[in-house]
């Protein structure tokens, strides 16, 4: 899983860091609010964990910038203060969890265990749209101009695009963490293969998407410009005529 945590005290900043990075988490470190925003917008994360109290941009304003950008990576607030109000705002920021200072390490790495277990039995949204795809997840079907079946790894593939499609690049290891994450008979490589077969369903059902990157990564998902989605609509018509 991969963190990002913001917090303006050195020491803390580190020793969050050193503890999470122990139990196996990758982890990103933010000195401020700002930096915060940057490294959401930049990189695609699992996990954001930001203190309130921060120079430059507050926890809070990060955290309703990241949420203003249509990133929903789960948020967990850190905070010196214990009354319900400030609780109350942060929820409305977009805040997800919170844990009041001085934390205990051993809390946070229970409320991450829990995280990770709502990973596993799939908590996600029914539907995730983009542009003009929308792509039911339970039933792992792909619409757009026409309708297709995706199997397990498109589906979890074009789910991880969408989920962090605004102005972001993931890695191909990223991508394979989250989509064969628990399949020891695929390697990385196999990503380019389920990058192209999604790339072709894209095609043949008049998505007005494309993914971008070549073999090895990184990966993105953008709307397709005006001439783009003439070609792909002339490519669907042609496998259809072929058909």
């Amino acid at each position: 899983m991969k963190i990002l945590i913001a917090e303006d005290e050195p020491a803390l900043r580190r020793a969050y860091q050193v503890a999470l990075e122990r139990q196996g988490y990758e982890v990103t470190a933010a000195a401020n609010g700002q930096e915060a925003v940057d490294q959401a917008s930049a990189h695609a994360f699992d996990l954001l964990i930001l203190d309130i109290m921060m120079p430059v941009k507050t926890g809070l304003e990060a955290l309703r910038e990241i949420r203003e950008s249509g990133n929903k990576t789960y948020a967990i607030m850190l905070t010196a203060m214990a009354e319900v109000d400030d609780r109350v705002t942060g929820l409305d920021a977009g805040a997800d969890d919170y844990l009041t200072k001085p934390i205990s390490l051993k809390e946070l790495m229970a409320r991450l265990r829990s995280i990770e277990r709502r990973f596993e039995t799939n908590f996600t949204q029914k539907e995730l749209s983009f542009a003009n795809i929308t792509l039911n997840v339970r039933e792992q079907e792909i619409i757009a101009h026409s309708s297709m079946r995706l199997n397990a790894n498109e589906s979890k593939l074009l789910e991880y695009l969408i989920l962090n499609a605004q102005d972001k690049t993931v890695t191909q290891e990223d991508v394979y963490a989250h989509t064969f994450e628990r399949n020891e008979e695929k390697d990385a490589g196999y990503v380019w293969i389920y990058i192209s077969y999604l790339k072709h369903k894209l095609r043949a059902i008049g998505a007005q998407v494309r993914i971008t990157g070549e073999e090895g990564g990184p990966y993105g998902l953008e709307v397709a410009t005006a001439d783009a989605s003439a070609v792909t609509q002339g490519a669907a018509s042609e496998e259809g005529a072929a058909a």
